[in-house]
């Protein structure tokens, strides 16, 4: 009888699997980049020229735009006022050349730099929607509706796919009355809002799959996942991080970040049957010179270029400070410390007069190639110009500090130190010594003292407005000085160019930075339809009915 039994299990079973294998399968790709700045030109990334560029990007994306089963989609901050020169001279101009290409568009906290008017305008040029359901005009309701909604479902072959955007927590206190996207613009709840939005997708819309495609930190998309059932991917943006497809745990949450600056373009594939997610897989694709570029906008940006280099109001952008005998690299300085991290944040130190110093990553936001150095360069490199706070602060404090910084890596908000060193372990920082005396020209370091006050130097963005660190400096009484970080930098690079720097060890990783981060990446999405089956195998063969 159990041999019959068996039989008849394996029979049904190997028919149900079948019949799995057999249902037919919808596939749909989603692509999306973000934080675009108006870098138009390609440019130097990751130790090479000519990455990136949006001729390259929109010749990569158009194939895609003309795909009935392919969605388009940016994360925001398509601009940028004050750097690069492009963002300021042609404003707006690329936003129109998206259209028929872009699905939609979250809206960034750069995307009204030039003013809610300004922002208007452009509005009624593109031919896709800006989402942010979270933003609100000064009676309370939500700025972008289309049709009454503030989010966005694209039905492709009977599969329905809802998609929408959140303005992060930090929008409130980065947009200004100058450069908000309209008048008296609030923020309501980001996770409040979120959960109405899948509540309405799934119970009304019924869709398939739910994507959000910005704008917030990678800190506030993790923190949406975990509190917000329901959403299936989000494409990080706002951090400009650069991350695989990920499973963030504790959720069915996944999370693509595609870097900044057109670098990469994230590639999603969903596969459905019956209805169901079945399957998620993806990858970061490399705007890199061996893509083609679209030959009109490659023609129309040289054109432009040139009449940038030539305007008056500009040229100046163009012309040598200093010169650059290696690559002021950015690499590394998410999990450790970098040689453009290293050399500003010295500089910071030095000019606060301070025993340490220490800078969110994001505050550098391109390498500075060897060779010669154009103040161009340098404003993309730190496009932000910040004032430097002094706050006098307990050793014990210190660590605290650093502590907070360490619990931030992989993402923006690590810092680059100096007058510090320490090691990370177990996601704190160990080891620490801190230098003598601010004045101490043979830089000699000793243990850092508890009950010791150190001067340390930080910008106002990371004293006031970034998340965490500005609580911990809430606490304490601050100096805002008048010395403009970009200003002594560029001074720096005048004085004592050639520049070469080399790392020094301030930062010692001792554990696998995999260990430390909050989620791992993870190459696909496993099949989500046959799982009742594996169930099934596991029971039987624990009641010994398959042996």
């Amino acid at each position: 009888m159990p041999g019959k039994l068996t039989t008849t299990l394996l029979s049904t079973l190997l028919m149900l699997l079948s019949n799995v294998s057999a249902q037919p399968e919808t596939s749909i790709t989603l692509l999306h980049f973000s934080d675009y700045h108006s870098h138009a030109l390609p440019f130097y990334a990751e130790g090479d020229s000519g990455v990136a560029g949006v001729a390259r990007a929109i010749a990569y994306l158009k194939p895609y735009a003309s795909d009935p089963n392919s969605l388009i989609f940016s994360g925001g901050d398509m601009i940028n006022r004050g750097s690069p020169a492009w963002s300021d001279k042609y404003q707006y101009i690329e936003w129109t050349w998206f259209n028929g290409i872009i699905n939609a568009m979250a809206f960034g906290n750069h995307d009204a730099d030039y003013g809610f008017q300004a922002f208007d305008q452009i509005k009624q040029q593109i031919d896709y929607p800006i989402l942010g359901s979270n933003i609100l005009d000064n009676q309370g309701i939500p700025l972008f509706q289309y049709n009454g909604k503030t989010y966005e479902v694209y039905t492709i072959d009977d599969i329905k796919v809802g998609v929408f955007a959140v303005a992060g927590d930090d929008f409130q206190e980065l947009l200004k009355p100058a450069t908000s996207p309209t008048e008296n613009a609030r923020f309501a709840h980001r996770i409040e809002t979120a959960r109405m939005i899948v509540a309405q997708l799934k119970d009304v819309e019924l869709v398939n799959a739910i994507v959000v495609i910005g704008h917030a930190t990678y800190q506030d998309d993790l923190a949406l996942a975990q509190a917000v059932p329901g959403i299936d991917l989000i494409f990080g943006s706002h951090s400009h991080r650069k991350q695989n497809l990920t499973h963030i745990p504790k959720t069915d949450t996944w999370i693509i970040s595609p870097s900044q600056y057109l670098t990469y373009i994230s590639k999603v594939k969903l596969s459905f049957v019956e209805g169901a997610l079945s399957e998620m897989s993806g990858e970061l694709i490399r705007m890199d010179g061996n893509l083609v570029e679209d030959a009109q906008i490659s023609s129309q940006v040289a054109i432009m270029q040139l009449g940038l280099e030539s305007d008056p109001s500009y040229s100046h952008l163009y012309q040598q400070i200093g010169f650059a005998g290696t690559e002021l690299a950015i690499t590394g300085q998410f999990e450790g410390e970098s040689k453009l991290g290293n050399l500003v944040s010295d500089i910071v130190r030095h000019a606060a007069g301070a025993h340490a110093a220490l800078l969110t990553s994001s505050s550098f936001r391109q390498p500075i190639p060897p060779g010669r150095i154009l103040e161009e360069n340098l404003m993309t490199a730190l496009p932000y110009k910040n004032n430097i706070h002094i706050i006098e602060m307990t050793g014990g404090q210190v660590k605290k500090l650093l502590d907070f910084s360490v619990s931030q890596i992989g993402s923006d908000h690590f810092s680059q130190v100096s007058g510090i060193r320490f090691e990370i372990e177990k996601n704190q920082a160990i080891n620490i010594q801190i230098l003598d005396s601010p004045e101490d020209k043979q830089a000699s370091y000793s243990a850092l003292n508890p009950q010791q006050t150190y001067r340390i130097a930080t910008s106002n963005y990371q004293a006031l407005y970034a998340s965490g660190y500005k609580d911990i400096f809430s606490q304490l009484s601050s100096i805002e000085t008048d010395i403009d970080v970009w200003t002594i930098f560029r001074d720096y690079l005048n004085v004592h160019s050639p520049i070469n720097i080399q790392l020094d060890g301030r930062i010692i990783q001792n554990t696998d930075l995999e260990q430390s981060e909050v989620i791992k990446p993870s190459p696909a999405l496993v099949n989500r339809v046959p799982l009742y089956l594996i169930s099934l195998v596991a029971i039987l063969l624990a009641g010994g009915l398959l042996i």
